[in-house]
């Protein structure tokens, strides 16, 4: 029989509570995470020109945006708050307006340089979106940093949004809604199933967000990058111009435990904004310019800024705020649903109460 000396028997007590200890750490992390109601703003008059984003100006945003959020002496420590080598981190990209509002190679490749600073290896960080040929055409596969992985969920949109491939059968929110075609009957119609990229292959995910218009949920920032992003059958929640459930939807698929455990940190490259015409093509003529970053663990107070910010920049081109704005040529829906933040907020998701909030902003240039 093999008997463990005193030697051995202290290591191996030493490895079990630095394992129990890095568990404990990990499970402050997660929605709404370490600083919930906090969010940071991070604003540079030379972050982009002539849709060019500067990548100097960026690193400088995202490392004065951690070091705030966190209150870390330096930026290498703010991101070792949530990441560090032994990490499989999953960077949760946007491809849907393009080519005018998408994640930016500049804001990406910087956030995964920081992501090594920390400890985390390069085929330990995987960029993802739910559609391959979105991804593609995008073309976030051809500025990835050597040896980052990406991966999609599916190919392209199945007619039901059923297909199972990148999907997990075991973890799913039902909801009673359903697609003209569906059936009823079949529970499996009334399920969104997270994609396995989010129950299998990382253990944290960093939530790369867009601010931008959506036509039946008001805005698609931190809450919806998420809930149409991680799972499928995502159509059901805005069928038609009358058929919106965005408003209840978007909440439920956030609330699962698995999107809320691994999901521990939210950043919004506002570099490049919409606020109308979202959230495809024809956000075209709303871009502007906003030169702004925002970072936070609470993608509800995240949202809640962002609504904001929205609906000031609508009320200077003299167009109505999201949650009484109408249908138009470019906004299809009777009425958008910004009201899920604030559903969100019920849930325990985040902060959605505007008082409530602890909103930093920060001027660098």
């Amino acid at each position: 029989m093999f008997t463990l000396g005193r030697r051995e028997l202290l290591a191996s007590a030493l490895l079990g509570a630095a394992t129990k200890l890095r568990a404990a750490e990990d499970r402050k992390l997660g929605i709404p995470g370490p600083y919930p109601g906090r969010v940071v703003a991070v604003s540079h008059s030379g972050s982009i020109a002539g849709r060019q984003y500067n990548r100097e100006a960026v690193r400088a945003m995202l490392r004065k945006g951690m070091m705030e959020l966190t209150g870390a002496p330096s930026w290498q420590d703010a991101w070792r708050v949530f990441f560090q080598k032994g990490d499989v981190v999953g960077l949760k990209l946007n491809p849907v307006g393009r080519p005018h509002v998408i994640s930016a190679p500049e804001v990406v490749q910087e956030i995964i340089a920081c992501l090594r600073e920390s400890g985390v290896e390069a085929r330990d960080i995987i960029a993802y979106d739910r559609y391959k040929r979105e991804f593609l055409d995008a073309g976030f596969d051809k500025w990835l940093p050597q040896g980052v992985r990406w991966m999609a969920a599916t190919d392209q949109t199945h007619p039901l949004q059923l297909d199972m491939d990148g999907y997990d059968g075991d973890q799913y929110v039902e909801l009673p809604l359903l697609l003209p075609k569906a059936n009823p009957s079949d529970r499996h119609h009334r399920r969104s199933y997270l994609a396995k990229f989010i129950t299998k292959d990382i253990n944290k995910m960093i939530n790369l967000c867009l601010l931008k218009h959506h036509q039946s949920a008001g805005i698609t920032l931190a809450l919806k990058n998420m809930s149409h992003g991680l799972v499928n059958n995502v159509s059901r929640s805005h069928v038609s111009a009358s058929n919106n459930s965005c408003n209840t939807f978007i909440p439920a698929i956030v609330d699962h435990p698995i999107i809320r455990q691994k999901v521990v940190l939210n950043i919004t490259d506002a570099v490049l904004a919409a606020y109308h015409g979202g959230p495809g093509r024809k956000v075209e003529k709303y871009v502007w310019a906003h030169k702004t970053m925002y970072f936070s663990t609470d993608p509800v107070a995240m949202d809640r800024i962002g609504w904001k910010v929205l609906d000031e920049k609508r009320t200077e081109m003299g167009m109505k705020p999201l949650a009484t704005a109408l249908m138009d040529d470019d906004s299809r829906f009777i009425r958008m649903q910004p009201e899920h933040v604030e559903i969100a907020g019920l849930l325990g998701l985040g902060e959605a109460d505007m008082a409530r909030i602890d909103y930093r902003p920060f001027t660098l240039a």
